[in-house]
């Protein structure tokens, strides 16, 4: 499928000298008008992504990839992510293409599985969760203090590594200070999106852009912590329910008890995660204050 599929050659050509000859590509996804690859090579491995050329969504994906590499740019520049994470980016023949560093880890959902159900009760199960949610909390720290959200906190875009440590990737929505001419953001993944965020969603048209603010970060970090461990999603609603009528329901701000769907009893990290579903976007507390409770 690799082959079928290669990545771009303006790319590689670029690559070359980060991660060295000779060097692999595997495709790791095709869908929703991107492709990534893995590109490995003896110096060093890269995430690759570039846009479908050939999708109906060809031109907002390369537009959706030159702001993510805007946003890399800034945020590094303001020194909330590190310097060495994004490598490269660039136009090919079929429109954009951005390399960041790769990163070992496994997404939320899949780390979380030993801990969703009643075996998860471990003495060693208990401070590895408490970890996960306090170095997630950092890492949305550093955007924050540097005025930034990254307004997609969601499972899949955070990956656990073997020392139990959250590493946030994709930046391509996240919303700026002084933000210039951008693709409007429209909200994200329906079931992390903070009852602030759907209320406006409700009340402005398609082509409006909504300034995501920390506390949503702090919303879908509750909610993806309460999905990935209790098997639940924080607000009721059935798969094939409409958007719009989903997004009224998190509007509401009423989720899941979670002494109705926690998998077994831990009242710390049960606490955080109701910290972070406050439906009052002011009385959640900022990640730094988060990481503080988790690190006492």
């Amino acid at each position: 499928m690799g082959e079928a599929l290669p990545p771009p050659g303006e790319a590689l050509d670029r690559l070359k000298a980060h991660i060295g000859e000779p060097f692999t590509t595997r495709l790791l996804s095709d869908r929703r008008g991107s492709r990534a690859w893995k590109i490995e090579g003896p110096k060093g491995t890269v995430a690759l992504k570039a846009n479908t050329p050939d999708d109906d969504t060809a031109r907002d994906k390369a537009a959706e990839m030159a702001q993510e590499d805007n946003h890399l740019v800034r945020l590094t520049d303001a020194g909330a992510i590190s310097p060495g994470y994004r490598v490269g980016a660039g136009v090919w023949e079929g429109g954009r293409w951005l390399a960041v560093r790769w990163i070992d880890g496994a997404p939320v959902w899949r780390a979380f599985a030993p801990a969703r159900g009643p075996e998860g009760n471990r003495p060693s199960v208990r401070p590895w969760l408490l970890g996960i949610a306090r170095t997630w909390a950092e890492r949305l720290g550093h955007m924050h203090a540097a005025g930034w959200a990254h307004a997609d906190v969601q499972p899949t875009n955070t990956l656990i590594t073997d020392e139990g440590s959250a590493a946030v990737i994709d930046y391509a929505l996240a919303c700026g200070p002084s933000d210039g001419p951008r693709i409007p953001y429209r909200g994200a993944l329906t079931h992390t999106t903070a009852p602030e965020i759907a209320d406006a969603l409700l009340s402005t048209t398609a082509d409006t852009h909504i300034q995501a603010e920390s506390p949503a970060d702090i919303w879908g970090l509750g909610a993806s912590l309460f999905w990935c461990w209790t098997g639940q999603r924080p607000v009721a609603y059935r798969d094939d329910t409409p958007r719009e009528e989903k997004l009224k329901a998190i509007a509401t701000g009423a989720t899941l008890s979670l002494d109705d769907v926690r998998p077994w009893v831990f009242p710390k990290f049960e606490k955080v995660i109701r910290a972070c579903l406050t439906p009052t976007p002011e009385d959640r507390p900022s990640s730094t204050d988060l990481a503080a409770l988790l690190t006492s």
